[in-house]
């Protein structure tokens, strides 16, 4: 829902919900720094929070029923220089559930209202403090699991990529601004724009376009993981090496074939890379029904993943081998496949050899590990980071991760190219102008400049209330 009638004063809970050694309360409206003055009692007579300047902190009490609630911490920003854009007061208390509760309710009494999901900052973008994408990328920077989607997720807040828009959109205002002007002097046949330098123009806009749009397989690899499917026969080694890789037990060991019948699906960061691993039932021959279907989902997991993780019992070659490799490689097509055979530290230099040449046909990247004893496990995360081909990020590169961002840039990029071949073959201003409208549309549609209160609803309805 959108919210637009932002002239109540808010109040919620900005730190996690729960027990903690500090919790605070962010209150944002015109009114909110009279309201919290109603319940705050300073320990330094006379300085009631209306008369200090911005940024101030007071250290006082908070009342309810003329005894003492809780000591706070109340700091103090003045309109416009807070988060909202608003006057706003957060108060730092004690993290219990009881004084977070009865805090807010008296801040509730006194005038103020619980705020709606992402209300802060949705107040932040209707008061000009941020455009929509930065708005989103607070809540992207929120979630961030890893190094990467971190520095991704503070470029874009930062401003990078609205940056990076501004700038097109402006080169466009500046394109259809001179083609409108022909159509104004259309009966005297004036021509104001050169038709090549547009085009040379839009050419240049379509490449840049193209280059954001591109750049979201790799931000939607950094937002959500890069997934890798753990496959093999059954007692290979693969929920050992998980709970090695994942540093607990988190799947169930057992010498027991078939012990594993469903997938068990985890994250690990290494090296500031998001992976997520699958280990998924053993591959084998079996009358067992719900066994069966656990082999099922172990295909299915091998055609969504990006990487496949083969693991091979080094000390028990499987008879099924040409059998195993089909069932694999016909699902791995175009996928990175490593063969990891495991177990090694009970294996003699020449039984390694012999393995290594029964498989040598299927063209795979080997690694020798050994998960029960940790060997050789760096390697294997380093084949992990090279098969992934993230590239270096540095802090002002601009990556798309946000899918109503994608969209919205598909269709400039289509828009941009029918100006292109518009210009190509001579189209009229009218249809020109109308097409590079189009686009402006399209880049507005991600900063805010262009929006709906249904789209508003939708983007702030998916943020924590507190913020």
């Amino acid at each position: 829902m959108y919210y637009s009638d932002y002239k109540d004063t808010i109040c919620a809970l900005s730190t996690p919900a729960g027990v903690g050694g500090i919790a605070v309360v962010r209150v944002s409206g015109q009114d909110s720094i009279s309201i919290v003055d109603k319940i705050f009692v300073p320990h330094e007579k006379g300085k009631i929070l209306n008369s200090q300047p911005a940024r101030t902190v007071v250290y006082g009490y908070i009342y309810q029923n003329h005894e003492v609630l809780d000591d706070v911490l109340a700091t103090v920003f003045r309109a416009p220089h807070s988060f909202t854009g608003e006057e706003t007061v957060e108060l730092s208390c004690h993290g219990s559930i009881y004084v977070q509760q009865q805090l807010l309710q008296l801040l509730i009494l006194n005038g103020a209202r619980q705020a709606h999901a992402g209300e802060f900052t949705q107040r932040a973008f209707l008061n000009g403090k941020m455009d929509l994408s930065q708005a989103e990328a607070v809540a992207e920077v929120i979630a961030s699991q890893s190094a990467s989607m971190h520095r991704m997720a503070i470029n874009q807040m930062r401003g990078g990529f609205s940056a990076e828009l501004s700038q097109l959109r402006t080169q466009l205002l500046d394109f259809t601004s001179l083609i409108e002007l022909e159509l104004d002097f259309s009966e005297e046949d004036v021509s104001f724009a050169d038709r090549t330098q547009m085009l040379s123009l839009a050419e240049k806009i379509y490449l840049k376009i193209a280059g954001l749009t591109d750049s979201f397989s790799v931000g939607n690899v950094l937002k959500n993981g890069i997934p890798v499917a753990l496959v093999g026969e059954t007692n290979v080694g693969k929920s050992t090496l998980l709970n090695l890789l994942l540093n607990e037990e988190k799947s169930i060991v057992s010498e027991i074939h078939g012990t594993t019948r469903d997938s068990i699906e985890d994250i690990v960061n290494i090296q500031g890379i998001t992976f997520r691993f699958i280990d998924t039932a053993g591959i084998r021959h079996t009358t067992d029904t719900i066994e069966n279907l656990g082999i099922e989902r172990t295909y299915r997991q091998i055609e969504k993943a990006s990487i496949v993780l083969w693991l091979v019992d080094g000390t028990k070659v499987s008879a099924h081998i040409e059998w195993l490799t089909e069932k694999i490689l016909k699902r791995a097509s175009g996928k990175k496949i490593i063969l990891i055979f495991n177990k090694i530290d009970k294996l003699s230099e020449e039984e390694i050899d012999i393995l290594k040449s029964l498989f040598e046909p299927f063209n795979c990247e080997t690694i020798q590990i050994s998960a029960k004893h940790r060997l050789n496990i760096e390697t294997l995360q380093n084949a992990l980071l090279q098969s992934a081909g993230i590239p270096q990020l540095s802090e002002n590169d601009v990556i798309i991760s946000n899918v109503r961002h994608y969209e919205a840039l598909k269709n400039a990029l289509s828009a941009i190219h029918k100006v292109i071949e518009g210009l190509k073959s001579g189209i009229s201003s009218d249809f020109l102008s109308q097409d590079i409208r189009e686009c402006i549309h399209y880049l507005g549609e991600i900063t805010g400049e262009i929006t709906t209160d249904e789209m508003l609803g939708n983007i702030f309805s998916k943020f924590c209330i507190g913020k």
